[in-house]
Order: structure tokens, then C-alpha cells, then sequence
């Protein structure tokens, strides 16, 4: 079960994510990849002792029909594509990163041979956008 806390900020980045994102000084919009760099780096002394039943910071579900932002507070998965990763990140409040810029990845070892390809394709969309905007994954491993 996930702490009240951490429900709420999953619930609010899901409802900021539908706002304009933040402009630089100067009313320039900045990009997604700029907004996460905003975010401090990752403290391995946090996000190294989190476990999952109390993470706190954002959660990615890797699925056959996409990458699925996770609220565990409402229940809820926001399914995303693979190109539309970072925004959801980016639009997600300060508050929302606790551990600094490290998201939680799971990946789902279940399905059909045709959709397990399709999750290996989705873990490899999502580990290139993150690595390529130096966000720290940690690796949740599959559930059985």
C-alpha cells in the first residue's frame, strides 16, 4: 500500500500534466529534457534504501501496449507512448521527485511471445529516453 503522501503527488502530476509547461525567464518554454535536468540529480542514499511498497518518486510500468505512468493512490495507469515518456515526466511537480531525478521501472515477463517483444521494444524506448536525459533507473524486476 502506498502512503497517502505519495498518492497525492501522483494524483496531482497526473492533472499537471495537462498544463503548459514552465517558461524560462524571458517567457521561453522550456523543453521537456530541460525540465528534468531541473530536477536535482539522484541521491543513491534515498532512492538506494526506497523500497517499492513506499517509493516515492514517479513509477513507469512497462506493458506490451505501452508505457503506463502509475498511480498507486486512484489505481491508475496512464498509458503512454514511448515518445511521449519525458513530457509526462517533465510535467510532473518538483515535489513528485523526493529522491532526486530517478524513476522506478517494471517491466511485465507475462503474455504471448509476440507481447513479450513488444515489452522488450517498450524497455528499450524507455531506457534510451531516460539514459538519454540522465535520469537514474531503478530496475524493479519482473513480476513472476
Amino acid at each position: 500500500m502506498r502512503p497517502p503522501l505519495v498518492s497525492a503527488l501522483l494524483c496531482m502530476g497526473l492533472f499537471v500534466s495537462c498544463t503548459a509547461p514552465p517558461r524560462a525567464s524571458g517567457g521561453v518554454q522550456l523543453s521537456a529534457e530541460a525540465r528534468i535536468q531541473a530536477i536535482p540529480p539522484a541521491d543513491p542514499a534515498k532512492a538506494g534504501s526506497a523500497k517499492v511498497n513506499n517509493w516515492q518518486n514517479p513509477y513507469l510500468a512497462i506493458r506490451e501496449n505501452g508505457i503506463a505512468l502509475v498511480d498507486f493512490g486512484n489505481n491508475e495507469e496512464r498509458i503512454l507512448k514511448g515518445d511521449q515518456v519525458l513530457d509526462a515526466l517533465a510535467a510532473l511537480p518538483s515535489s513528485a521527485w523526493p529522491y532526486g531525478r530517478v524513476v522506478a521501472v517494471e517491466e511485465t515477463d507475462r503474455g504471448t511471445p509476440e507481447q513479450r517483444v513488444e515489452v522488450r521494444r517498450n524497455r528499450a524506448v524507455v531506457a534510451g529516453t531516460l539514459e538519454s536525459a540522465h535520469v537514474l533507473i531503478h530496475w524493479i524486476p519482473p513480476t513472476p
